[in-house]
Protein backbone atom coordinates (compact mmCIF):
# COMPACT_ATOMS: atom_id res chain seq x y z
CA UNK A 1 0.00 0.00 0.00
CA UNK A 2 1.75 3.38 -0.83
CA UNK A 3 1.35 6.30 1.43
CA UNK A 4 -1.25 7.95 -0.55
CA UNK A 5 -3.19 5.23 -0.01
CA UNK A 6 -2.33 4.79 3.49
CA UNK A 7 -3.39 8.37 4.09
CA UNK A 8 -6.46 7.75 2.38
CA UNK A 9 -7.26 4.90 4.45
CA UNK A 10 -6.92 6.62 8.20
CA UNK A 11 -8.93 9.89 6.58
CA UNK A 12 -11.79 7.61 5.77
CA UNK A 13 -11.87 5.90 9.26
CA UNK A 14 -11.21 8.84 10.70
CA UNK A 15 -14.22 10.30 9.51
CA UNK A 16 -16.20 7.32 10.20
CA UNK A 17 -15.41 7.55 14.10
CA UNK A 18 -16.29 11.14 14.01
CA UNK A 19 -19.45 11.05 12.12
CA UNK A 20 -20.49 7.65 14.45
CA UNK A 21 -19.18 9.46 17.67
CA UNK A 22 -21.53 12.52 16.47
CA UNK A 23 -24.27 10.09 16.14
CA UNK A 24 -24.23 8.62 19.40
CA UNK A 25 -23.87 12.04 21.23
CA UNK A 26 -26.90 13.32 19.73
CA UNK A 27 -28.42 9.87 20.73
CA UNK A 28 -27.54 10.08 23.96
CA UNK A 29 -28.93 13.77 24.04
CA UNK A 30 -32.32 13.06 22.51
CA UNK A 31 -32.87 10.04 25.02
CA UNK A 32 -32.76 12.81 27.76
CA UNK A 33 -35.50 14.34 25.84
CA UNK A 34 -37.19 11.11 24.71
CA UNK A 35 -40.65 12.15 22.93
CA UNK A 36 -41.55 8.34 24.00
CA UNK A 37 -41.14 9.05 27.42
CA UNK A 38 -39.85 12.07 28.88
CA UNK A 39 -41.62 14.51 27.25
CA UNK A 40 -44.92 12.67 26.92
CA UNK A 41 -44.74 12.45 30.68
CA UNK A 42 -43.98 16.16 31.00
CA UNK A 43 -46.98 16.93 28.93
CA UNK A 44 -48.83 15.10 30.13
CA UNK A 45 -48.45 16.17 34.17
CA UNK A 46 -48.09 20.04 32.36
CA UNK A 47 -51.73 19.53 30.55
CA UNK A 48 -53.47 16.16 31.48
CA UNK A 49 -54.41 15.93 27.73
CA UNK A 50 -54.10 13.09 25.43
CA UNK A 51 -54.35 14.89 22.44
CA UNK A 52 -51.31 17.17 24.12
CA UNK A 53 -49.36 14.35 24.61
CA UNK A 54 -49.98 13.01 20.88
CA UNK A 55 -49.07 16.49 19.76
CA UNK A 56 -45.90 16.50 21.53
CA UNK A 57 -44.94 13.00 19.33
CA UNK A 58 -46.71 13.83 16.37
CA UNK A 59 -45.00 17.90 15.92
CA UNK A 60 -41.61 16.06 16.50
CA UNK A 61 -42.10 13.89 13.58
CA UNK A 62 -44.22 16.41 11.49
CA UNK A 63 -40.91 19.27 12.11
CA UNK A 64 -37.95 16.49 11.21
CA UNK A 65 -39.92 15.45 7.92
CA UNK A 66 -41.63 18.35 6.38
CA UNK A 67 -38.62 21.15 6.24
CA UNK A 68 -37.01 18.41 4.27
CA UNK A 69 -38.62 19.51 1.00
CA UNK A 70 -37.12 22.89 1.58
CA UNK A 71 -33.86 21.79 2.06
CA UNK A 72 -33.37 18.95 -0.49
CA UNK A 73 -34.32 21.69 -3.54
CA UNK A 74 -31.52 24.31 -1.86
CA UNK A 75 -29.24 20.77 -1.36
CA UNK A 76 -29.36 20.88 -4.88
CA UNK A 77 -28.33 23.51 -5.96
CA UNK A 78 -25.96 24.32 -3.38
CA UNK A 79 -21.98 23.36 -3.91
CA UNK A 80 -21.47 22.40 -0.22
CA UNK A 81 -24.32 21.37 2.32
CA UNK A 82 -22.32 21.44 5.93
CA UNK A 83 -24.00 24.97 6.65
CA UNK A 84 -27.37 23.72 6.39
CA UNK A 85 -26.39 20.70 8.69
CA UNK A 86 -24.74 23.67 10.78
CA UNK A 87 -27.87 25.92 11.05
CA UNK A 88 -30.41 22.91 12.24
CA UNK A 89 -27.92 21.26 13.91
CA UNK A 90 -26.80 23.97 16.68
CA UNK A 91 -29.97 25.52 16.04
CA UNK A 92 -31.98 22.35 18.12
CA UNK A 93 -29.77 22.46 20.59
CA UNK A 94 -30.73 26.38 21.14
CA UNK A 95 -33.93 25.37 21.25
CA UNK A 96 -33.58 22.81 24.08
CA UNK A 97 -31.28 25.10 25.54
CA UNK A 98 -34.30 27.76 25.71
CA UNK A 99 -36.90 25.50 26.48
CA UNK A 100 -34.40 24.35 29.93
CA UNK A 101 -34.58 28.06 30.72
CA UNK A 102 -38.83 27.97 30.54
CA UNK A 103 -38.76 25.13 32.80
CA UNK A 104 -36.33 26.75 35.13
CA UNK A 105 -37.64 30.05 35.64
CA UNK A 106 -41.37 29.50 34.71
CA UNK A 107 -42.28 27.36 37.99
CA UNK A 108 -44.68 31.12 38.58
CA UNK A 109 -46.56 30.76 34.95
CA UNK A 110 -49.88 29.12 35.09
CA UNK A 111 -49.76 25.55 34.19
CA UNK A 112 -52.18 25.92 30.61
CA UNK A 113 -49.50 29.03 29.82
CA UNK A 114 -46.37 26.64 30.70
CA UNK A 115 -47.13 24.38 28.79
CA UNK A 116 -48.50 26.22 25.90
CA UNK A 117 -44.56 27.76 26.03
CA UNK A 118 -43.76 24.72 26.49
CA UNK A 119 -45.35 23.12 23.12
CA UNK A 120 -44.46 26.29 21.49
CA UNK A 121 -40.53 25.81 21.57
CA UNK A 122 -41.06 22.26 21.03
CA UNK A 123 -42.83 22.80 17.68
CA UNK A 124 -39.75 25.13 17.27
CA UNK A 125 -36.93 22.73 17.72
CA UNK A 126 -38.81 20.07 15.66
CA UNK A 127 -38.84 22.19 12.81
CA UNK A 128 -35.20 23.44 13.14
CA UNK A 129 -34.19 19.72 13.57
CA UNK A 130 -35.79 19.12 10.04
CA UNK A 131 -33.26 21.21 8.60
CA UNK A 132 -30.67 18.62 9.62
CA UNK A 133 -31.95 15.39 7.50
CA UNK A 134 -31.07 16.01 4.34
CA UNK A 135 -27.50 17.61 4.51
CA UNK A 136 -26.56 14.77 7.34
CA UNK A 137 -27.88 11.88 5.04
CA UNK A 138 -25.87 13.16 1.59
CA UNK A 139 -22.75 13.63 3.66
CA UNK A 140 -22.76 10.12 5.47
CA UNK A 141 -23.59 8.92 2.21
CA UNK A 142 -20.76 10.24 0.47
CA UNK A 143 -18.13 9.65 3.38
CA UNK A 144 -19.54 5.72 4.82
CA UNK A 145 -18.80 3.38 2.10
CA UNK A 146 -22.38 0.89 1.51
CA UNK A 147 -20.92 -1.93 3.16
CA UNK A 148 -19.84 -0.15 6.32
CA UNK A 149 -23.28 1.86 6.69
CA UNK A 150 -25.29 -0.18 8.73
CA UNK A 151 -22.44 -1.09 10.98
CA UNK A 152 -21.47 2.80 11.55
CA UNK A 153 -25.09 3.27 12.21
CA UNK A 154 -24.88 0.13 14.51
CA UNK A 155 -22.07 1.82 16.53
CA UNK A 156 -23.50 5.17 16.62
CA UNK A 157 -26.60 4.01 18.28
CA UNK A 158 -24.16 1.18 20.52
CA UNK A 159 -22.13 4.72 21.63
CA UNK A 160 -25.06 6.32 21.92
CA UNK A 161 -26.97 3.76 24.03
CA UNK A 162 -23.79 3.61 26.90
CA UNK A 163 -24.05 7.46 27.17
CA UNK A 164 -28.01 7.11 27.15
CA UNK A 165 -27.56 4.63 30.16
CA UNK A 166 -25.56 7.18 32.11
CA UNK A 167 -28.45 10.32 30.62
CA UNK A 168 -30.89 7.76 32.23
CA UNK A 169 -29.63 7.30 35.75
CA UNK A 170 -29.45 11.50 35.61
CA UNK A 171 -33.42 11.22 34.31
CA UNK A 172 -34.07 8.70 37.25
CA UNK A 173 -32.11 10.84 40.00
CA UNK A 174 -33.48 14.27 39.33
CA UNK A 175 -36.35 13.55 39.27
CA UNK A 176 -36.31 11.89 42.19
CA UNK A 177 -34.57 14.05 44.20
CA UNK A 178 -35.43 18.01 42.50
CA UNK A 179 -38.81 19.54 42.06
CA UNK A 180 -40.56 18.37 38.84
CA UNK A 181 -39.92 21.09 36.64
CA UNK A 182 -36.31 21.85 38.06
CA UNK A 183 -35.69 18.45 37.41
CA UNK A 184 -36.98 18.56 33.95
CA UNK A 185 -35.21 22.26 32.73
CA UNK A 186 -31.72 19.95 33.92
CA UNK A 187 -32.66 16.89 31.75
CA UNK A 188 -32.99 19.75 28.70
CA UNK A 189 -29.90 21.83 29.60
CA UNK A 190 -28.16 18.30 29.61
CA UNK A 191 -29.42 17.56 26.22
CA UNK A 192 -28.53 20.61 24.29
CA UNK A 193 -24.87 20.41 25.59
CA UNK A 194 -24.74 16.75 24.41
CA UNK A 195 -26.18 17.79 20.78
CA UNK A 196 -23.45 20.83 21.21
CA UNK A 197 -20.68 18.03 21.69
CA UNK A 198 -22.15 16.43 18.60
CA UNK A 199 -22.78 19.73 16.28
CA UNK A 200 -19.00 20.00 16.62
CA UNK A 201 -17.61 16.37 16.10
CA UNK A 202 -19.55 16.12 12.86
CA UNK A 203 -18.38 19.24 11.31
CA UNK A 204 -14.90 18.37 12.63
CA UNK A 205 -14.82 15.27 10.33
CA UNK A 206 -15.55 17.93 7.20
CA UNK A 207 -17.46 17.43 4.15
CA UNK A 208 -16.24 15.49 1.30
CA UNK A 209 -16.06 16.18 -2.52
CA UNK A 210 -19.03 16.19 -4.31
CA UNK A 211 -19.97 13.52 -6.60
CA UNK A 212 -19.86 14.30 -10.19
CA UNK A 213 -23.34 15.23 -11.65
CA UNK A 214 -24.56 13.43 -14.45
CA UNK A 215 -25.96 15.66 -17.86
CA UNK A 216 -29.35 14.68 -17.27
CA UNK A 217 -29.44 15.03 -14.02
CA UNK A 218 -28.45 18.79 -13.60
CA UNK A 219 -29.80 20.69 -10.71
CA UNK A 220 -33.32 21.95 -11.05
CA UNK A 221 -33.31 25.73 -11.27
CA UNK A 222 -36.79 26.38 -9.62
CA UNK A 223 -39.48 25.25 -7.35
CA UNK A 224 -41.74 23.57 -9.90
CA UNK A 225 -39.16 21.65 -11.62
CA UNK A 226 -37.92 20.28 -8.19
CA UNK A 227 -41.32 19.24 -7.37
CA UNK A 228 -41.90 17.70 -10.30
CA UNK A 229 -38.70 15.67 -9.89
CA UNK A 230 -40.56 13.90 -7.09
CA UNK A 231 -43.96 13.22 -9.03
CA UNK A 232 -41.69 11.34 -11.67
CA UNK A 233 -39.61 9.16 -9.11
CA UNK A 234 -42.84 8.35 -7.33
CA UNK A 235 -44.26 6.91 -10.60
CA UNK A 236 -41.14 5.69 -12.20
CA UNK A 237 -39.55 4.23 -9.18
CA UNK A 238 -41.42 1.18 -7.52
CA UNK A 239 -39.10 0.56 -4.25
CA UNK A 240 -39.20 4.18 -3.73
CA UNK A 241 -43.04 3.77 -3.83
CA UNK A 242 -43.78 0.83 -1.92
CA UNK A 243 -41.38 1.88 0.81
CA UNK A 244 -43.04 5.46 1.01
CA UNK A 245 -46.38 3.25 1.06
CA UNK A 246 -44.85 0.79 4.11
CA UNK A 247 -43.34 4.13 6.15
CA UNK A 248 -47.04 5.40 6.49
CA UNK A 249 -48.48 1.88 7.53
CA UNK A 250 -44.96 2.48 9.88
CA UNK A 251 -46.19 5.59 11.22
CA UNK A 252 -49.77 3.87 12.52
CA UNK A 253 -47.25 1.76 14.26
CA UNK A 254 -45.16 4.58 15.56
CA UNK A 255 -48.64 6.28 16.32
CA UNK A 256 -48.81 3.96 20.07
CA UNK A 257 -45.33 5.22 21.18
CA UNK A 258 -46.52 8.46 23.37
CA UNK A 259 -49.05 6.43 24.72
CA UNK A 260 -46.98 3.27 26.53
CA UNK A 261 -45.99 6.05 29.03
CA UNK A 262 -50.15 6.93 29.42
CA UNK A 263 -50.64 2.64 29.90
CA UNK A 264 -48.31 2.96 32.75
CA UNK A 265 -49.35 6.34 34.35
CA UNK A 266 -52.54 4.21 34.43
CA UNK A 267 -51.43 1.12 36.04
CA UNK A 268 -49.40 3.28 38.57
CA UNK A 269 -46.51 4.25 37.30
CA UNK A 270 -44.79 6.99 39.04
CA UNK A 271 -43.57 10.37 37.38
CA UNK A 272 -40.25 9.28 38.99
CA UNK A 273 -40.01 5.78 37.49
CA UNK A 274 -39.96 7.65 33.99
CA UNK A 275 -36.17 7.48 34.79
CA UNK A 276 -36.40 3.58 34.77
CA UNK A 277 -38.19 3.19 31.46
CA UNK A 278 -35.68 5.66 29.72
CA UNK A 279 -33.18 3.45 31.00
CA UNK A 280 -35.09 0.36 30.28
CA UNK A 281 -35.58 1.22 26.76
CA UNK A 282 -31.78 2.08 26.33
CA UNK A 283 -30.53 -1.22 27.46
CA UNK A 284 -33.22 -2.58 24.75
CA UNK A 285 -31.38 -0.40 21.95
CA UNK A 286 -28.24 -0.85 23.25
CA UNK A 287 -28.32 -5.18 23.18
CA UNK A 288 -30.00 -4.83 19.90
CA UNK A 289 -26.87 -2.81 18.04
CA UNK A 290 -24.74 -6.23 16.91
CA UNK A 291 -27.77 -7.48 15.79
CA UNK A 292 -29.54 -4.99 14.04
CA UNK A 293 -25.76 -3.94 12.66
CA UNK A 294 -24.92 -7.41 11.13
CA UNK A 295 -28.23 -8.26 10.26
CA UNK A 296 -28.32 -4.84 7.86
CA UNK A 297 -24.34 -5.68 6.14
CA UNK A 298 -25.12 -9.07 6.44
CA UNK A 299 -28.41 -9.78 4.95
CA UNK A 300 -29.37 -6.61 3.48
CA UNK A 301 -31.29 -3.50 4.45
CA UNK A 302 -34.90 -4.68 3.20
CA UNK A 303 -34.19 -8.09 5.03
CA UNK A 304 -33.66 -6.44 8.37
CA UNK A 305 -36.84 -3.88 7.45
CA UNK A 306 -39.17 -7.26 7.12
CA UNK A 307 -37.73 -8.59 10.68
CA UNK A 308 -38.33 -4.73 12.10
CA UNK A 309 -41.65 -5.08 10.84
CA UNK A 310 -42.12 -8.38 12.53
CA UNK A 311 -40.78 -7.26 15.89
CA UNK A 312 -42.73 -4.16 15.26
CA UNK A 313 -45.73 -6.00 16.55
CA UNK A 314 -44.25 -6.95 19.76
CA UNK A 315 -44.60 -3.96 21.39
CA UNK A 316 -48.18 -3.29 21.01
CA UNK A 317 -49.38 -7.53 21.78
CA UNK A 318 -47.09 -6.80 25.17
CA UNK A 319 -48.95 -3.72 26.61
CA UNK A 320 -52.18 -4.96 26.07
CA UNK A 321 -51.24 -8.27 28.08
CA UNK A 322 -49.66 -5.78 30.84
CA UNK A 323 -52.97 -3.81 30.68
CA UNK A 324 -55.23 -6.95 31.32
CA UNK A 325 -53.15 -8.09 34.43
CA UNK A 326 -52.41 -5.21 35.56
CA UNK A 327 -48.85 -5.29 35.88
CA UNK A 328 -45.98 -3.38 38.33
CA UNK A 329 -43.48 -1.90 37.16
CA UNK A 330 -41.03 -4.73 36.20
CA UNK A 331 -43.86 -5.39 33.58
CA UNK A 332 -43.56 -1.92 32.02
CA UNK A 333 -39.58 -1.93 32.33
CA UNK A 334 -39.45 -5.04 30.09
CA UNK A 335 -41.76 -3.94 27.90
CA UNK A 336 -39.85 -0.93 27.30
CA UNK A 337 -37.07 -2.84 26.70
CA UNK A 338 -38.49 -4.30 23.69
CA UNK A 339 -39.19 -1.04 22.49
CA UNK A 340 -35.71 0.36 22.63
CA UNK A 341 -34.80 -2.54 20.63
CA UNK A 342 -37.58 -2.26 18.77
CA UNK A 343 -37.14 1.75 18.12
CA UNK A 344 -32.96 1.25 16.95
CA UNK A 345 -34.07 -1.81 13.97
CA UNK A 346 -36.85 1.05 12.91
CA UNK A 347 -34.28 3.60 12.45
CA UNK A 348 -31.18 1.81 11.52
CA UNK A 349 -33.16 0.14 8.94
CA UNK A 350 -34.93 3.47 7.66
CA UNK A 351 -31.96 5.19 6.77
CA UNK A 352 -29.75 2.62 5.60
CA UNK A 353 -32.79 1.43 2.81
CA UNK A 354 -33.34 5.30 1.74
CA UNK A 355 -29.86 5.79 1.28
CA UNK A 356 -29.28 2.47 -0.55
CA UNK A 357 -32.00 3.26 -3.41
CA UNK A 358 -30.76 7.11 -3.99
CA UNK A 359 -28.25 7.63 -6.34
CA UNK A 360 -25.80 9.24 -5.22
CA UNK A 361 -26.26 12.44 -7.23
CA UNK A 362 -29.39 12.76 -6.08
CA UNK A 363 -29.29 11.33 -2.43
CA UNK A 364 -30.57 15.18 -1.11
CA UNK A 365 -33.71 15.16 -3.35
CA UNK A 366 -34.30 11.33 -2.98
CA UNK A 367 -34.41 12.32 0.85
CA UNK A 368 -36.58 15.47 0.49
CA UNK A 369 -39.10 13.54 -1.64
CA UNK A 370 -38.89 10.77 0.54
CA UNK A 371 -39.45 12.74 3.84
CA UNK A 372 -41.67 15.08 2.48
CA UNK A 373 -44.07 12.55 1.40
CA UNK A 374 -44.46 10.29 4.44
CA UNK A 375 -44.93 13.55 6.51
CA UNK A 376 -48.93 12.90 6.80
CA UNK A 377 -47.92 9.88 8.84
CA UNK A 378 -46.24 12.21 11.42
CA UNK A 379 -49.55 13.32 12.48
CA UNK A 380 -51.06 9.76 13.36
CA UNK A 381 -50.42 10.12 16.86
CA UNK A 382 -53.31 12.60 16.78
CA UNK A 383 -55.71 9.89 15.56
CA UNK A 384 -54.45 7.91 18.81
CA UNK A 385 -55.14 10.48 20.73
CA UNK A 386 -58.44 9.95 19.17
CA UNK A 387 -59.13 6.48 19.51
CA UNK A 388 -57.90 6.88 23.06
CA UNK A 389 -61.37 9.52 24.16
CA UNK A 390 -63.67 8.03 21.79
CA UNK A 391 -63.06 4.09 22.48
CA UNK A 392 -60.25 2.73 24.67
CA UNK A 393 -56.50 3.02 24.98
CA UNK A 394 -56.33 -0.39 23.73
CA UNK A 395 -58.01 0.56 20.62
CA UNK A 396 -54.17 2.47 19.94
CA UNK A 397 -52.75 -0.97 20.31
CA UNK A 398 -54.85 -2.78 18.17
CA UNK A 399 -54.02 -0.64 15.41
CA UNK A 400 -50.74 -0.67 15.84
CA UNK A 401 -50.82 -4.17 15.68
CA UNK A 402 -52.60 -4.34 12.06
CA UNK A 403 -50.43 -1.56 11.03
CA UNK A 404 -47.60 -3.40 11.37
CA UNK A 405 -48.90 -6.78 9.52
CA UNK A 406 -50.03 -4.74 6.46
CA UNK A 407 -46.06 -2.82 6.37
CA UNK A 408 -45.15 -6.44 6.00
CA UNK A 409 -46.78 -7.79 3.25
CA UNK A 410 -45.51 -4.35 1.43
CA UNK A 411 -42.17 -5.26 2.52
CA UNK A 412 -42.52 -8.51 1.13
CA UNK A 413 -42.95 -7.33 -2.27
CA UNK A 414 -40.37 -4.83 -2.45
CA UNK A 415 -38.68 -8.18 -2.64
CA UNK A 416 -40.96 -9.68 -4.95
CA UNK A 417 -40.72 -6.12 -7.46
CA UNK A 418 -36.40 -7.09 -7.09
CA UNK A 419 -37.24 -10.63 -8.63
CA UNK A 420 -39.18 -9.27 -11.27
CA UNK A 421 -41.96 -11.13 -9.99
CA UNK A 422 -44.40 -8.04 -10.71
CA UNK A 423 -44.24 -4.41 -12.21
Amino acid sequence: MSASDTVVLRSARGRFWRIAGAGAAFQAGAAAIDSATVVASLVFQLTGSAFAVGFASAVLRLGWLLPQLVIGFLAERAERRMPLYVFGAYGRALMAGLIALLLWFGGGLPPALLGMAFLSLWTLYAFISGVVAVPYNDIVGRSIRPGARSRMLAWRFFGGGLFALGVAGFVSLTLGILPNLQAYALIFGLAALLMVVSSSLFVSAGEPPMPPREAERQAPQDVRSFLAGGWQVLTSDGRFRLFLYSQWLGGATLMALPFYVVAADASGITPADVGLLLGAQTAGALASNPVWGKLGDSAGKLTMLQTVAVVRMLPPVFVLALLGLDAGLAGYMALFVVIGAMMNGVTIGYLGYLMEISPDDRRPAYSAYFNAMASPAALLPLLGAGLLSLISIHAIFVAAILAALLQLRLLLRISRLALGEFP
